[in-house]
């Protein structure tokens, strides 16, 4: 027998074996400021690429403003208690019929986080009997809800419909065995590369197989579709989208979340969501402005206009520039780069001390070794002039990236970091 601890000494895992040079600049930095297209980091102005503050209501006057009062109203603490208990309201029904007739469904149901709310979601709409197949790059919440499934799953290769033909071929099979369902998900966006997920070419699947359909659309809602209403309504597939969820923490700029589908379903869920049967109701401060926040989004398109114009300034500079953006079909802007996790250190660190620029860095685990991936996120507060500059610094730091100045300096970088 060994202490439960010892694995933890020997091995901290991919990530966490960096955190004596990483932490506190290149994972857990403090961006400060007012949130914005520019904030402050260690002192210096940046322009930061990495909120998800699509439409730029997170310090938008009119929301701080409701914010403000909704907080000496109600303060951070009613309605106290689970919803079931003592922690239900009028205006908590309220927000959630706006929300359901936005994404034209029947009803929705208020979750408190969108990351647990997603896990119990999975949890309650699944039994041991039922197959669940899903996306092989699903967001770690889905990941985490597929996990507490006691029965079969089966993962498809992203964004493949053939790959996913083949196992629900494989998920019909089992569920005659075991007299369960199946449940599809996909994500509506995917956050990391920007594709929106196959969702009309799934729900067309609905005609040859017998399964229910979960989409995640995180990042879609409020940025996709005519009226903001998420890639359901971009794909125009949103009435075969069985249950639909999206959170309130990135074009809302809140906490919170939401599932909307039709009725009997939302009515049974509101019974056996577990995260929010057993967890506080969403306080009234933030119900309160979240409908604030989907007032705004509904009646105010100039936001996604300009969220969507800046977008398409980044994006097609970059490809005009010759970056790889892979194939983002969303405001999520990957910039796909060859190097090593220091070479990547090096490069970043140029990017934030000499350039003034702020985006997120990912590397392996996350995605395959050799490859560095700069994720930019804009915004509606962003500006052509932030994008210009972006540019101008993308194209220096590739090229010291290439002539091998990253690869010279990482062991700096390193050394300056602890190591």
């Amino acid at each position: 027998m060994r202490d439960l601890f010892e694995k933890i000494y020997r091995d901290k895992g991919p990530l966490g074996k960096w955190a004596s040079q990483a932490e506190g600049y290149f994972v857990f930095p403090k961006l400060e400021g007012q949130i914005s297209n520019r904030m402050k980091f260690q002192g210096k102005d940046v322009i930061t690429w990495s909120i998800n503050d699509y439409l730029g209501l997170a310090n938008h006057p009119e929301i701080r403003k409701v914010d403000a009062q909704a907080g000496i109203d109600y303060g951070s603490a009613y309605p106290m208690g689970a919803r079931m208990m003592s922690g239900h309201t009028d205006l908590h029904e309220v927000l959630q019929n706006e929300l359901a007739e936005f994404v034209n469904k029947e009803a929705a149901y208020l979750l408190n986080f969108g990351y647990q709310g997603m896990v119990s979601t999975i949890d309650a709409l699944v039994s041991k009997d039922d197959i669940i197949v899903y996306d092989v790059d699903a967001h770690a919440c889905i990941i985490d809800g597929v996990r507490l499934h006691m029965g079969k799953r089966f993962t498809y290769k992203h964004n493949d419909i053939e790959s996913l033909e083949k196992n629900l071929d494989r998920a019909t099979k089992m569920a005659e065995q075991t007299g369960g369902g199946i449940l599809v998900i996909s994500e509506g966006v995917f956050g990391m590369r920007g594709e929106q997920g196959r969702l009309k070419e799934i729900a067309a699947l609905k005609k040859k197989y017998n399964f229910r359909f979960l989409v995640d659309d995180a990042h879609g809602f409020g940025t996709q579709g005519e009226r903001g209403a998420g890639t359901g309504e971009e794909q125009g597939v949103q009435d075969d989208i069985d249950v639909y969820f999206a959170t309130f923490a990135k074009s809302m700029a809140g906490t919170g979340a939401f599932i909307a589908a039709d009725k009997e379903i939302i009515d049974y869920l509101k019974y056996n969501l577990r995260s929010q049967m057993f967890a506080k109701s969403l306080q009234m401060q933030l119900v309160v402005g979240a409908r604030k926040r989907l007032d705004m989004l509904k009646t105010m398109p100039e936001l996604k206009n300009k969220l969507w114009e800046n977008t398409n300034a980044l994006q097609n500079g970059l490809k005009e520039r010759g970056f790889d953006i892979g194939t983002t079909q969303s405001c999520v802007t990957p910039v796909y780069l060859k190097g090593s996790i220091p070479e990547a250190m090096a490069l970043v660190k140029d990017l934030r001390e000499n350039f003034g620029i702020f985006c997120s860095i990912v590397v392996y685990p996350v995605i395959p070794k050799g490859l560095i991936l700069l994720r930019l996120i804009p915004t509606a507060t962003h500006t052509l002039e932030d994008v210009k500059i972006t540019l101008d610094a993308f194209e220096v730091i590739r090229a010291r990236l290439e002539n091998g100045t990253y690869q010279r300096l990482s062991a700096a970088v390193m050394a300056a970091m602890g190591e």
